[in-house]
């Protein structure tokens, strides 16, 4: 079960973070208001269980439009105790939501920087792992990675129902090695792991 094993510490991290959460989501619009009730099961549960598909050798990931931190804030915080060499990127365009970010990753005490740009105008980051979530489509998810992850890096994309629609789009313009791997929170979505890519 996700989240079952965690330590008393990280369980508060993100409780702490849920809190945030709650508080900011009053003032900006970080979250649909009515996810808010079950915030805890529906983004960072939701997002928690990414983090078993992390390669071990995996040291930093990139996260494109960030927004309320789902799900790289949740993955930096589950790192922060038993990979303390990991790092997390958060790429966030709005300024308001980059504040936020930079407020939870002070609360927590996570190893997480926030940059408050377009993912396109950042220089390459060599990150290891990309991950995204409701940022984009496939394809641009894609154009992304190709900038900002290393060729033999993984790439991680929660995405919903109509994946298979986005998968063929992307298959036009790209060789790409994937697995789909079932949601333990959602029935019917599903965790895009992509491996080595190249353009057709």
């Amino acid at each position: 079960m996700v989240l079952q094993d965690v330590s008393r510490e990280t369980r508060e991290r993100l409780q702490i973070y849920e809190a945030l959460t709650k508080k900011w989501t009053k003032r900006i619009n970080l979250i649909a208001p009515s996810t808010v009730p079950e915030l805890w099961e529906r983004h960072i549960v939701d997002s928690a269980q990414l983090y078993e598909f992390i390669p071990h050798c995996v040291e930093s990931l990139v996260d494109f439009g960030s927004g309320a931190g789902f799900p790289a804030m949740v993955l930096g915080i589950l790192a922060s105790e038993q990979r303390p060499e990991f790092t997390v990127t958060c790429i966030e365009s709005d300024s308001r939501k980059a504040v936020f970010l930079r407020t939870v990753a002070r609360e927590v005490g996570a190893n997480v920087r926030v940059l408050n740009d377009r993912v396109e105008a950042i220089e390459p980051l060599e990150a290891d792992l990309v991950t995204a979530r409701a940022f984009a489509a496939l394809p641009s998810l894609l154009d992304a990675s190709e900038r900002h992850r290393k060729p033999e890096g993984v790439s991680l994309f929660p995405k919903g129902k109509s994946y298979e629609k986005e998968l063929a789009a992307a298959q036009k313009m790209w060789d790409f090695d994937f697995k789909a791997h079932a949601s333990q929170t959602e029935p019917g979505t599903f965790i895009l792991e992509v491996g080595a890519f190249a353009r057709v």
